[in-house]
């Protein structure tokens, strides 16, 4: 589905014409890896959280604990994650990144960096200083994400 003709001509519209740049950089990194968005994002949470709950994830991906139990499932076949069950606690599962999903989302930062510096390319060092310190400034009064 195409943006219609004038969804970039304001300033906010062209932050989110960037955003979208920046997603489906993502999107082309994770894809090559056969993984979903979802998939390489729940990943690299597991990576930086290891042994999350299933709630944790629901939390962090704002999606349901039945989505997530899917996701992980499917992320289990592959052999990427791995669910434990807490000593004293057969109902609590804790989750973990494998090896081999680690090593499979290892780069991805780098490869967000590379992005961003092609978006940015057009800008001077100077323009890139001003462009930082304006959105700094609409930020600071701005809530930050919770994610």
């Amino acid at each position: 589905m195409d943006a219609p003709e004038n969804a970039f001509d304001s300033s906010l519209g062209l932050l989110r014409w960037i955003g979208w740049a920046q997603r489906k950089a993502a999107e082309d990194w994770v894809r090559e890896r056969e993984l979903s968005f979802e998939q390489g994002f729940v990943l690299g949470y597991l990576v930086d959280s290891p042994g999350a709950i299933q709630r944790d994830i629901a939390r962090m991906t704002r999606t349901s604990a039945a989505s997530v139990s899917s996701l992980l499932q499917g992320l289990e076949r592959r052999g990427l994650v791995e669910r434990r069950t807490e000593e004293g606690d057969e109902r609590s599962k804790r989750v973990y990144a494998t090896p081999t999903g680690s090593e499979l989302i290892a780069g991805f930062e780098t490869a967000m960096a590379s992005a961003d510096e092609v978006i940015l390319a057009p800008l001077s060092d100077d323009e890139r200083s001003t462009l930082d310190a304006l959105l700094r400034k609409i930020t600071a009064a701005l809530p930050k994400p919770s994610r």
